[in-house]
């Protein structure tokens, strides 16, 4: 063994690595004439971007079309929470001390919506699993904190199987226990691993706040991460809002379907969830409203006048030339894979953004979104071919509020798997309760047969 190796030779792309990378891109390369000779979809869509259907489920509905003369034609979006309308649920709760993410989480995973003391026992037994383990702050969330904090929750969710003498027991009364004690621990290790990495990486201050039992899912958030542990009503009730949209968005979604695919194995809830994790960490799911906050500050510096609407269009139009910002050619916040008219957790959270926007003074920030609302979908329009129409997604909209709520940017996809979790545990039960049967899609094989080759004849 050398024991001179350098240590960071396992983190260097040495010219050998180049190399045999070179060689993986050539064996990894398919002619993508195959995949229409095949009729394989890509990314299990059809070429409108229609996913292929794989399962059945009964805890959401993602709605984009009407049918007019038997044919489906697009329509406003609508997103159904085991049959209830998220508009409904979220204008029901008009009163700022009514918090609706664990309610909308009961219906989730129980299929109804409970009545007062059906919510005030869920809540209690939700307050007593938000306790970590002795030490596990100590041992496992400040010991080598990463700098991505979708990798320290995904450590931390499997390092509790550790803790947990039932860990693989995948009946449902303990699949129900794990996946409750999660969805109650997501906020305290996602805050407590960025606190963690500022301290230790940043030298910032450590604050570990004890939550506090009275507290919804979102205050909680807020009063862990705040050296002072304030927040306004309103702050705490956008934050409730933004949890209750992105808890649950239908089967298809990536991170969902790697639930589904990953529970139908038969393996633990941790593993499960962190694979799920490792999903929704991807830049194109989970990461999506950091773009669109980084592209409105790259926005912001080569525009001078915010009212400027000509300045503006040619900014995005350039976005599409890949002119500007990270040349990707996308205006990021526009469009998605199912909603065409509209998303309606767009439109249900541009009301409370606008109404944070007037209590933190940021109504021109708010006004410059608009205007780009506005104009996006005219000059995608304009400068692409689209097979459906383009809107803002809920992502336009939830990176801005994040800023207002003084968020850290290593927060955003970690907030998204907190409010997810729910959407996460009511499909893992329900794979396990219902299918049985592990998922082996087919992939064909196109690699011609070859004889082998003695060493001696290479």
């Amino acid at each position: 063994m050398n024991t001179n190796m350098n240590p960071n030779y396992f983190y260097e792309i040495t010219p050998e690595i180049t190399h045999l990378a070179e060689l993986s891109q050539m064996a990894a390369t398919i002619n993508p004439d195959l995949f229409a000779e095949y009729d394989v979809k890509r990314g299990l869509r059809d070429v409108n971007g229609k996913g292929v259907l794989v399962g059945l489920t009964e805890i959401s509905d993602v709605c984009s079309t009407k049918l007019v003369d038997g044919q489906p034609v697009p329509a406003p979006g609508e997103l159904y929470y085991r049959g209830y309308n998220v508009k409904d649920i979220i204008s029901g709760l008009s009163d700022n001390a009514h918090f609706g993410f664990e309610e909308s989480t009961y219906l989730l995973l129980f299929g109804k919506l409970p009545n007062q003391e059906e919510l005030s026992s869920f809540c209690g037994q939700l307050a007593q699993y938000r306790s970590l383990p002795t030490s596990f702050v100590r041992d496992i969330i400040m010991k080598a904190p990463s700098q991505d904090m979708m990798n320290t929750l995904a450590r931390s969710v499997l390092t509790l199987y550790s803790y947990d003498s039932h860990a693989d027991d995948i009946s449902i009364p303990n699949v129900l226990r794990q996946c409750l004690e999660l969805i109650s621990l997501f906020p305290l290790l996602s805050v407590y691993g960025y606190q963690a990495y500022r301290h230790y990486h940043d030298g910032a201050s450590l604050f570990i706040h004890t939550p506090e039992s009275n507290l919804s899912t979102a205050e909680t958030i807020l009063h862990i991460l705040r050296p002072d542990s304030k927040y306004t009503p309103l702050e705490a009730k956008l934050l409730d809002i933004a949890l209750i949209l992105h808890m649950e968005h239908g089967g298809g979604n990536n991170s969902t379907f790697t639930t589904h695919l990953v529970s139908s194995s038969g393996t633990d809830t941790y593993s499960a969830i962190a694979a799920s994790l490792g999903s929704l960490k991807g830049p194109k799911h989970g990461g999506a409203n950091i773009k669109v906050v980084k592209m409105f500050e790259d926005m912001k510096a080569h525009i001078q006048d915010w009212e400027d609407e000509e300045a503006i269009a040619a900014y995005l139009t350039a976005l599409l030339h890949k002119e500007a910002f990270d040349r990707a050619g996308l205006i990021y916040g526009m469009g998605h894979a199912v909603y065409s008219l509209s998303d309606p957790r767009a439109e249900l959270f541009r009301t409370f953004v606008e109404r944070l926007s007037k209590e933190k003074g940021r109504e021109k920030e708010f006004a410059l979104y608009s205007t780009v609302e506005r104009l996006a979908p005219q000059i995608i329009a304009k400068e692409r071919k689209i097979y459906k129409g383009v809107s803002p997604n809920v992502d336009f909209f939830s990176g801005f509020a994040y800023s207002m709520l003084n968020l850290p940017l290593e927060l955003y996809t970690p907030i998204f798997a907190i409010a997810r979790i729910s959407g996460w545990s009511a499909h893992r039960l329900e794979e396990l309760n219902y299918n049985g049967k592990i998922m082996r899609p087919a992939y064909k094989n196109v690699q011609k047969h070859r004889d082998y080759i003695p060493m001696n004849h290479r």
